[in-house]
């Protein structure tokens, strides 16, 4: 089902493609095998490097010896701490603490002085091959001073704790602690019918691209100038950070990012082993290739806040007051934007619901763990999943009906575009509709009658709703996070058409989405229409993949520029068919009088162009190129009057429904059903929109069900391969129902939102009330993700107890 509404004007009158199920461009080269990934290259005399990592989750570095390695045939260069300061600067950071008021602390491509996680980098070794580089790691000898280490959050807060850092301004360790305050909870909380107070943990987990990361850097001596072919999706602001850090100009670095097998937010700047593989490549004037092996990306988790909260709300289920004090351990200091998504999950309180009094305070802690990497939902996933348990507490407390909760709390539809406690400004929905539909996916109202029969026969199941509003297109102040971006088309003298753009893709077709909406503009063939994308030295300036901004940014700046030409291409036609312009249609590669039989061909047009400029297309300037910056409204730097600023363009919505069976005996949850009704303002390929809630919502089902970053008590990350990193498995995942609403945003020339982050935590949080509902009738409650066996054994037992 999809509930239908009209494109705003700008979109063009004949679409062909947009809206439509087109297929993924160059798709064929995905199933063949033929795409070229990073390590598929291999440039001429290219050498490999290893890197050694810390032992101890804390320890000063006392000395590093590299005369046994040195010494050894295989190897080619060697570098410590010490002596990478001498061709290496400080790594700038993506997102910085600082520019919020909070900390911030030198991060090197090799680690000097001391360590803060068990991984960290202390030495690292080139050689002819991956092999030897990994086997001479053993000839390096580094002794440690090890020193007391902390990897709770809370116990970091205490008195007498672990200090991470010893330089000025870390007298604790504390990253940054920020308010969203609005109204007076406290006063309503006593005016409330009923308070209720509770925790909930939300884990530390990953993402875990099928790809992992992997760099190939290559200095040119004559042109002092590097080529990188790296797995990024971030080529020009990664070329600003490199650039800083390397000590060159940003004009001395070509960044070249291939085909990336997903993203998810690890392969944004920051990484040591960006700037690390580029200085050996100077000092050999050779490539260097360094490729991530699973145990290393799997170092860097992300999220782990614990929540403590105290809810008022009156009988009637409305909820008026909500205080959140929630810690963010967000492991050791990085120069990657990870720890950003404890700012942004303190942001998206309290969602898409209506509570006049709020009291959010993040207080994002730094640990002996390993740094956060950014993750998909960027912290919007965890209030998804802490708001959905709060409205079916609040449920449980008053007897209501978990939907009617909802419905009585939602933001109505005729109140868009909306103001939330925090200064988000939300731009359209129907969030009651939306749950409407996806009650009745999955027979809501029947859902009691099959409780009752299973527990007749001995068996727990639940169904659990959650509601998901993904703010998305960020532009954040003060950072490379940019909300805007640039596109270039051109129309060469065959009428074929190429489309340069800032934005890139991690695999997911948003080029071919780009494609679609060039097409339909200058009515050509979709086949006729080439993409290219990172490549900092071709394209466009842009900040690349992120935050469900490439239709939204790079999709209605190809809009512009497509228009652009298409008014060079009708002034030329409209000369050659003896017509006025406003009266010429475009489409099926040619432009015609409306009503009559007149046409030419639009590639006859373009040569046009070409060849006589200075005759049949003297009015127009030459060549068939445009390149246009797109600015979404609803972006807003300048403080209101509470100080709140609005970085976010849309907000996509959606609602998660899941069925789950829970077996009392093993504790293992089995998902039986589940659903989803989404909502990203107008698609312009629903198709590659339903494949990005696919993958999201498989994401929220290991989230919830069995993905763990677990540490030892000594600082060993314990899931350090796919065989104890538990990821969901095909045969664990039930088929994924998807229905569309289409709210258009008022904000975007193309009425879109973004749909790359949405999914993750609504999923997370439909499964985790469905194992709730499952085991209520025990009295037995879950405060924390994931439900596996383990830890919905101990909720069992604790409510036995």
């Amino acid at each position: 089902m999809s509930v239908a509404s009209p494109y705003p004007k700008a979109v063009p009158e004949a679409n062909r493609y947009i809206g439509q199920r087109s297929q993924k461009l160059k798709g064929d080269q995905f199933l063949t095998g033929k795409t070229e990934y990073v390590n598929d290259l291999e440039l001429l005399g290219t050498v490999h490097m290893s890197v050694l990592r810390s032992p101890h989750p804390h320890a000063l570095i006392k000395k590093v010896d590299l005369s046994r390695v040195r010494q050894d045939p295989r190897c080619i260069s060697a570098l410590d701490g010490e002596e990478a300061k001498e061709h290496a600067d400080p790594i700038p950071h993506f997102i910085s603490a600082a520019v919020f008021g909070g900390k911030y602390n030198d991060v090197r491509v090799i680690a000097t002085g001391k360590v803060t996680y068990r991984g960290q980098i202390v030495a690292a070794v080139v050689a002819p091959s991956r092999g030897d580089a990994d086997a001479l790691l053993d000839l390096i000898d580094v002794e440690y001073e090890v020193l007391p280490f902390v990897l709770d959050g809370d116990e970091a807060l205490k008195p007498g704790a672990p200090l991470l850092y010893d330089t000025e301004g870390w007298e604790d360790n504390v990253v940054i602690r920020i308010p969203f305050v609005e109204g007076d909870f406290d006063a309503a909380a006593a005016a409330a019918d009923h308070t209720l107070e509770d925790t909930f943990y939300h884990h530390r987990y990953s993402t875990q691209p099928i790809e992992t990361r992997g760099y190939i850097a290559s200095w040119d001596s004559r042109a002092e100038a590097y080529t990188l072919h790296f797995a990024t999706q971030n080529p020009h602001p990664l070329r600003w950070v490199l650039s800083a850090a390397l000590r060159v100009n940003e004009s001395q670095i070509r960044i070249i990012a291939p085909t990336i097998g997903g993203g998810f937010g690890l392969k944004m700047p920051g990484h040591p082993e960006e700037g690390l593989t580029c200085v050996f490549s100077r000092i050999l004037g050779k490539p260097v290739k360094w490729i991530e092996e699973r145990d290393e990306a799997l170092l860097f988790g992300a999220r782990e806040h614990l929540h403590r909260f105290k809810v008022a709300f009156n009988s009637d289920g409305k909820i008026v007051g909500l205080r959140n004090h929630f810690t963010a351990n967000v492991g050791s200091i990085s120069a990657c934007p990870g720890w950003g998504m404890a700012f942004l999950a303190g942001l998206s309180f309290p969602t898409g619901y209506k509570v006049p009094n709020t009291d959010v305070v993040v207080t994002a802690v730094t640990t002996n763990k390993a740094p956060w990497q950014a993750a998909r939902g960027y912290g919007k996933e965890g209030p998804q999943i802490v708001m959905e348990r709060i409205i079916d507490l609040v449920a449980e407390a008053t007897g209501i009906d978990p939907a009617e909760v909802r419905r009585r709390n939602f933001i109505h539809k005729d109140e868009f575009p909306y103001k939330t406690n925090s200064g988000l400004n939300i731009d359209s929905g129907d969030y009651h509709q939306a749950l409407e539909t996806a009650l009745k996916m999955l027979d809501y109202e029947g859902f009691p009658a099959r409780r009752a029969a299973a527990l007749a026969e001995g068996r727990h199941i639940g169904f659990g709703i959650a509601f998901e509003l993904t703010p998305e297109s960020a532009d954040i102040p003060g950072t490379i996070v940019g909300g805007y971006d640039t596109s270039t088309v051109k129309v060469g003298p065959s009428g074929e058409v190429t489309v340069l753009t800032g934005v890139t893709t991690p695999g997911s077709g948003n080029d071919g989405g780009i494609a679609q909406i060039v097409a339909d503009t200058l009515g050509v063939d979709l086949d006729g229409i080439t993409v290219i994308q990172g490549d900092t030295d071709i394209c466009p300036y842009g900040f690349g993949n992120y935050s469900g901004r490439s239709m939204v940014s790079g999709g209605n700046a190809a809009l512009l520029a497509a228009r652009d030409i298409r008014v060079k291409l009708a002034k030329v036609a409209a000369f050659m068919l003896e017509a006025a312009e406003d009266d010429l249609v475009f489409d099926q590669g040619k432009i015609s009088v409306a009503g009559t039989d007149k046409a030419v061909a639009i590639k006859d047009v373009a040569n046009v162009v070409y060849t006589l400029a200075f005759a049949t297309a003297h009015m127009v300037e030459p060549p068939l190129e445009a390149t246009r910056v797109y600015k979404p409204d609803n972006i807003v730097h300048f403080p209101d009057e509470k100080g709140r600023i609005q970085p976010y363009p849309t907000y996509s919505n959606a609602v998660h429904v899941a069925i789950v069976e829970v077996d009392i005996e093993t504790g293992k949850v089995d998902l039986q059903r589940f659903g989803v009704l989404h909502d990203c303002g107008n698609m312009i390929n629903p198709m590659f929109v339903e494949g990005q809630m696919h993958g999201a919502a498989v994401m929220g089902f290991g989230a919830a069900l069995s993905e763990e970053c677990k540490y030892s008590a000594d600082g060993t990350l314990l899931a350090d391969r796919f065989k104890t990193y538990m990821m969901s498995r095909a045969n664990e995942i039930p088929m994924i129902e998807i229905e569309h609403q289409v709210t258009p945003s008022p904000f975007t020339l193309l009425g879109v939102k973004g749909a790359g982050e949405a999914g993750v935590g609504g999923a997370a949080g439909a499964i985790i009330n469905a194992v709730n509902d499952a085991i209520r009738p025990l009295g037995a409650r879950l405060r924390r993700t994931p439900a596996a066996p383990p830890y919905v054994l101990a909720a069992l037992k604790e409510a036995r107890q």
